[in-house]
């Protein structure tokens, strides 16, 4: 699996990536399953999943941590949010509105329509909910 398209993983495995970005060290399965409210065997099972896809190192029973892909895909997921949340408050959106907002769609938004838009917006390095990353290339483009 490659995030070519920043389209690949689904929307709850999105937060999942995101939730361990926002860590340090390696995280516990059942912090992040008290973090999202589930039970811990799915979250086993998610974990293992985005393992297989590279994007996470799993130890079981140790916790996980985001491999050398998870964290370029973690960045880019990132990037997204803020690049889109800052998009809607220029539509009159709140801070906390557009956070909201971006939160329900993200996950079905391009890697080339978000570097699209960080282009046409002058390539921002604050967005609403932190500063806004170049790691991928979206400048040189």
């Amino acid at each position: 699996m490659s995030m070519e398209t920043g389209l690949e993983l689904s929307p709850k495995k999105v937060e999942y990536i995101k939730f361990i970005k926002g860590k340090t060290g390696p995280v516990k399965t059942n912090d992040i399953a008290a973090g999202f409210g589930v039970d811990p065997s799915t979250i086993t099972k998610t974990m293992s999943e985005l393992a297989d896809e590279g994007l996470l190192d799993y130890i079981p029973y140790h916790g996980v941590s985001l491999s050398a892909k998870g964290i370029i895909t973690a960045e880019f997921m990132i990037k997204r949010h803020r690049i889109l949340a800052l998009a809607l408050t220029h539509f009159g959106l709140s801070h906390e509105q557009a956070c909201l907002e971006v939160s329900r769609f993200e996950s079905f938004v391009s890697k080339d329509a978000i570097n699209k838009m960080c282009r046409a917006m002058g390539h921002q390095n604050k967005g609403i909910c932190g500063d806004i990353t170049h790691n991928d290339g979206c400048l040189k483009v």
